[in-house]
Protein backbone atom coordinates (compact mmCIF):
# COMPACT_ATOMS: atom_id res chain seq x y z
CA UNK A 1 0.00 0.00 0.00
CA UNK A 2 2.78 2.40 0.88
CA UNK A 3 4.50 1.51 -2.38
CA UNK A 4 1.38 2.42 -4.39
CA UNK A 5 1.04 5.73 -2.57
CA UNK A 6 4.69 6.51 -3.23
CA UNK A 7 4.34 5.72 -6.93
CA UNK A 8 1.18 7.85 -7.17
CA UNK A 9 2.84 10.81 -5.49
CA UNK A 10 5.87 10.45 -7.77
CA UNK A 11 3.76 10.44 -10.92
CA UNK A 12 1.67 13.38 -9.70
CA UNK A 13 4.78 15.34 -8.86
CA UNK A 14 6.26 14.63 -12.28
CA UNK A 15 3.12 15.85 -14.04
CA UNK A 16 2.92 19.00 -11.93
CA UNK A 17 6.60 19.67 -12.44
CA UNK A 18 6.29 19.35 -16.23
CA UNK A 19 3.64 22.08 -16.44
CA UNK A 20 5.03 25.42 -17.50
CA UNK A 21 8.20 23.94 -18.97
CA UNK A 22 9.51 24.28 -22.49
CA UNK A 23 8.61 21.22 -24.58
CA UNK A 24 11.25 19.77 -26.88
CA UNK A 25 9.82 18.65 -30.21
CA UNK A 26 11.49 16.47 -32.83
CA UNK A 27 10.74 14.80 -36.15
CA UNK A 28 8.66 12.12 -34.46
CA UNK A 29 6.30 14.34 -32.45
CA UNK A 30 6.17 17.76 -34.14
CA UNK A 31 2.58 17.15 -35.27
CA UNK A 32 1.45 17.79 -31.70
CA UNK A 33 1.35 21.48 -32.58
CA UNK A 34 -1.47 20.87 -35.09
CA UNK A 35 -4.07 20.82 -32.31
CA UNK A 36 -4.58 23.66 -29.85
CA UNK A 37 -2.55 26.86 -29.55
CA UNK A 38 1.24 26.77 -29.46
CA UNK A 39 4.28 29.00 -29.57
CA UNK A 40 7.16 27.33 -31.35
CA UNK A 41 10.83 28.36 -31.47
CA UNK A 42 13.55 27.06 -33.80
CA UNK A 43 17.02 27.36 -32.32
CA UNK A 44 20.54 25.97 -32.41
CA UNK A 45 22.92 25.51 -29.46
CA UNK A 46 25.71 27.43 -31.23
CA UNK A 47 23.49 30.47 -32.01
CA UNK A 48 24.27 33.49 -29.71
CA UNK A 49 20.84 35.06 -30.27
CA UNK A 50 19.18 31.78 -29.34
CA UNK A 51 21.17 31.56 -26.10
CA UNK A 52 20.19 35.13 -25.26
CA UNK A 53 16.51 34.29 -25.83
CA UNK A 54 16.55 31.09 -23.77
CA UNK A 55 15.85 32.67 -20.36
CA UNK A 56 12.96 34.78 -21.67
CA UNK A 57 11.51 31.77 -23.45
CA UNK A 58 11.62 29.66 -20.28
CA UNK A 59 9.96 32.46 -18.28
CA UNK A 60 7.30 32.74 -20.97
CA UNK A 61 6.73 28.97 -20.74
CA UNK A 62 5.81 29.34 -17.05
CA UNK A 63 2.79 31.42 -18.21
CA UNK A 64 1.48 28.81 -20.63
CA UNK A 65 -1.29 27.61 -18.31
CA UNK A 66 -2.46 31.16 -17.50
CA UNK A 67 -2.50 32.03 -21.20
CA UNK A 68 -4.42 28.83 -22.02
CA UNK A 69 -1.67 27.66 -24.33
CA UNK A 70 -1.39 23.98 -25.02
CA UNK A 71 2.36 24.26 -25.11
CA UNK A 72 5.45 26.40 -25.60
CA UNK A 73 7.98 24.38 -27.53
CA UNK A 74 11.47 24.39 -29.01
CA UNK A 75 13.03 22.56 -31.94
CA UNK A 76 16.78 22.08 -32.18
CA UNK A 77 17.63 22.36 -35.89
CA UNK A 78 20.88 20.43 -35.41
CA UNK A 79 18.91 17.40 -34.20
CA UNK A 80 15.93 17.86 -36.53
CA UNK A 81 17.22 19.38 -39.79
CA UNK A 82 14.18 18.06 -41.64
CA UNK A 83 11.89 20.29 -39.59
CA UNK A 84 13.95 23.38 -40.40
CA UNK A 85 13.37 22.57 -44.07
CA UNK A 86 9.70 21.74 -43.53
CA UNK A 87 9.14 25.16 -41.90
CA UNK A 88 11.58 26.89 -44.29
CA UNK A 89 13.68 28.32 -41.47
CA UNK A 90 16.39 30.59 -42.88
CA UNK A 91 17.35 32.53 -39.73
CA UNK A 92 17.71 31.74 -36.04
CA UNK A 93 15.90 32.06 -33.78
CA UNK A 94 12.61 31.77 -35.69
CA UNK A 95 9.31 31.78 -33.80
CA UNK A 96 5.91 30.58 -35.01
CA UNK A 97 2.46 30.95 -33.53
CA UNK A 98 0.33 27.89 -34.27
CA UNK A 99 -3.41 27.66 -33.64
CA UNK A 100 -5.43 24.68 -34.83
CA UNK A 101 -3.04 23.98 -37.68
CA UNK A 102 -2.71 27.61 -38.84
CA UNK A 103 0.87 28.89 -38.86
CA UNK A 104 1.97 32.51 -38.41
CA UNK A 105 5.52 33.76 -38.05
CA UNK A 106 6.16 35.95 -35.02
CA UNK A 107 8.34 39.01 -35.78
CA UNK A 108 7.88 41.08 -32.61
CA UNK A 109 10.14 41.76 -29.64
CA UNK A 110 11.86 38.80 -28.05
CA UNK A 111 11.07 39.25 -24.38
CA UNK A 112 8.59 37.70 -21.97
CA UNK A 113 6.28 40.74 -21.81
CA UNK A 114 6.01 40.95 -25.59
CA UNK A 115 5.21 37.26 -25.84
CA UNK A 116 2.51 37.49 -23.16
CA UNK A 117 0.94 40.56 -24.78
CA UNK A 118 1.00 38.82 -28.16
CA UNK A 119 -1.18 36.02 -26.76
CA UNK A 120 -3.38 37.99 -24.32
CA UNK A 121 -4.25 40.74 -26.82
CA UNK A 122 -4.54 38.25 -29.67
CA UNK A 123 -2.14 40.21 -31.81
CA UNK A 124 -1.59 37.08 -33.84
CA UNK A 125 -4.89 37.85 -35.62
CA UNK A 126 -3.17 40.81 -37.27
CA UNK A 127 -0.63 38.51 -38.94
CA UNK A 128 -1.44 36.65 -42.13
CA UNK A 129 -1.06 32.91 -42.11
CA UNK A 130 1.74 31.45 -44.16
CA UNK A 131 0.70 30.64 -47.78
CA UNK A 132 -0.63 27.20 -48.57
CA UNK A 133 2.41 26.24 -50.64
CA UNK A 134 4.61 26.78 -47.55
CA UNK A 135 2.36 24.77 -45.25
CA UNK A 136 4.59 22.29 -43.35
CA UNK A 137 2.09 19.51 -44.07
CA UNK A 138 2.18 20.02 -47.87
CA UNK A 139 3.87 17.59 -50.26
CA UNK A 140 6.46 20.10 -51.49
CA UNK A 141 7.59 21.07 -47.99
CA UNK A 142 7.84 17.41 -47.07
CA UNK A 143 10.16 16.99 -50.07
CA UNK A 144 12.21 20.00 -48.92
CA UNK A 145 12.57 18.41 -45.48
CA UNK A 146 14.17 15.35 -47.07
CA UNK A 147 16.64 17.56 -48.94
CA UNK A 148 17.61 19.23 -45.66
CA UNK A 149 18.12 15.81 -44.08
CA UNK A 150 20.31 14.76 -46.98
CA UNK A 151 22.40 17.93 -46.78
CA UNK A 152 22.99 17.37 -43.06
CA UNK A 153 23.94 13.75 -43.71
CA UNK A 154 26.48 14.80 -46.36
CA UNK A 155 27.89 17.47 -44.07
CA UNK A 156 28.35 14.96 -41.25
CA UNK A 157 29.89 12.46 -43.68
CA UNK A 158 32.35 15.11 -44.91
CA UNK A 159 33.33 15.94 -41.33
CA UNK A 160 33.85 12.28 -40.51
CA UNK A 161 35.99 11.68 -43.62
CA UNK A 162 38.24 14.72 -43.07
CA UNK A 163 38.42 14.82 -39.25
CA UNK A 164 38.13 11.19 -38.13
CA UNK A 165 39.86 9.41 -41.02
CA UNK A 166 42.16 12.37 -41.88
CA UNK A 167 41.51 12.27 -45.61
CA UNK A 168 42.24 15.49 -47.52
CA UNK A 169 39.31 17.74 -48.40
CA UNK A 170 39.74 17.22 -52.13
CA UNK A 171 39.43 13.45 -51.65
CA UNK A 172 36.10 13.93 -49.89
CA UNK A 173 34.79 16.19 -52.65
CA UNK A 174 36.03 13.76 -55.31
CA UNK A 175 34.20 10.91 -53.63
CA UNK A 176 30.99 12.93 -53.48
CA UNK A 177 31.36 13.86 -57.17
CA UNK A 178 31.85 10.23 -58.25
CA UNK A 179 28.92 9.11 -56.13
CA UNK A 180 26.72 11.86 -57.61
CA UNK A 181 27.58 10.91 -61.20
CA UNK A 182 27.08 7.20 -60.50
CA UNK A 183 23.76 7.83 -58.79
CA UNK A 184 22.59 10.07 -61.64
CA UNK A 185 23.53 7.45 -64.23
CA UNK A 186 21.76 4.72 -62.28
CA UNK A 187 18.59 6.77 -61.84
CA UNK A 188 18.65 7.71 -65.54
CA UNK A 189 18.94 4.03 -66.51
CA UNK A 190 16.06 3.12 -64.21
CA UNK A 191 13.95 5.93 -65.68
CA UNK A 192 14.62 4.80 -69.25
CA UNK A 193 13.72 1.20 -68.37
CA UNK A 194 10.49 2.33 -66.74
CA UNK A 195 9.54 4.42 -69.78
CA UNK A 196 10.27 1.51 -72.14
CA UNK A 197 8.19 -0.79 -69.97
CA UNK A 198 5.22 1.59 -69.79
CA UNK A 199 5.42 2.85 -73.39
CA UNK A 200 7.27 0.24 -75.47
CA UNK A 201 8.60 1.47 -78.85
CA UNK A 202 6.54 0.61 -81.94
CA UNK A 203 7.95 -1.98 -84.34
CA UNK A 204 8.89 -0.66 -87.81
CA UNK A 205 7.66 -2.85 -90.67
CA UNK A 206 9.77 -2.43 -93.86
CA UNK A 207 7.98 -1.76 -97.15
CA UNK A 208 8.81 -4.45 -99.72
CA UNK A 209 9.26 -3.02 -103.23
CA UNK A 210 8.81 -5.61 -105.97
CA UNK A 211 11.50 -5.60 -108.64
CA UNK A 212 10.30 -5.84 -112.27
CA UNK A 213 11.16 -8.96 -114.25
CA UNK A 214 13.57 -8.92 -117.20
CA UNK A 215 10.72 -9.28 -119.71
CA UNK A 216 8.93 -6.30 -118.19
CA UNK A 217 12.14 -4.29 -118.35
CA UNK A 218 12.60 -5.12 -122.06
CA UNK A 219 8.99 -4.17 -122.86
CA UNK A 220 9.38 -0.90 -121.00
CA UNK A 221 12.62 -0.09 -122.83
CA UNK A 222 11.00 -0.80 -126.20
CA UNK A 223 8.10 1.51 -125.34
CA UNK A 224 10.55 4.25 -124.43
CA UNK A 225 12.39 3.82 -127.75
CA UNK A 226 9.12 4.03 -129.68
CA UNK A 227 8.17 7.20 -127.85
CA UNK A 228 11.54 8.73 -128.73
CA UNK A 229 11.10 7.84 -132.44
CA UNK A 230 7.63 9.38 -132.54
CA UNK A 231 8.93 12.55 -130.92
CA UNK A 232 11.76 12.77 -133.48
CA UNK A 233 9.28 12.37 -136.37
CA UNK A 234 7.03 15.09 -135.02
CA UNK A 235 9.98 17.42 -134.66
CA UNK A 236 11.25 16.75 -138.25
CA UNK A 237 7.90 17.34 -139.98
CA UNK A 238 7.68 21.09 -139.33
CA UNK A 239 11.21 21.47 -140.70
CA UNK A 240 10.26 19.80 -144.00
CA UNK A 241 7.12 21.98 -144.31
CA UNK A 242 9.23 25.11 -143.78
CA UNK A 243 11.60 24.07 -146.58
CA UNK A 244 8.69 23.59 -149.02
CA UNK A 245 7.29 26.99 -148.16
CA UNK A 246 10.67 28.54 -148.78
CA UNK A 247 10.93 26.95 -152.27
CA UNK A 248 7.46 28.20 -153.24
CA UNK A 249 8.38 31.70 -152.20
CA UNK A 250 11.39 31.69 -154.52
Amino acid sequence: MRLLCFVGLFVLGSLCGSEGQVIELEEQNWERVLSGEWMLEFYAPWCPACRALQSSWEEFASWSEDLHLKGIAQIDVTKSPGLSGRFMVTALPTIFHVKEGEFRQYRGSRDKEAFIAFIEEEKWKEIETIPSWKDPRSFQMTAVSYFFKMSMFLRNAHSTITEVYNFPTWASYLGFAIATVALGAFLGLVLVCCIDFVCPPQKNFGVVVSQPDDDEKDATDQDDIKDDVVEDDTESKPTAIRKRKAKKAE
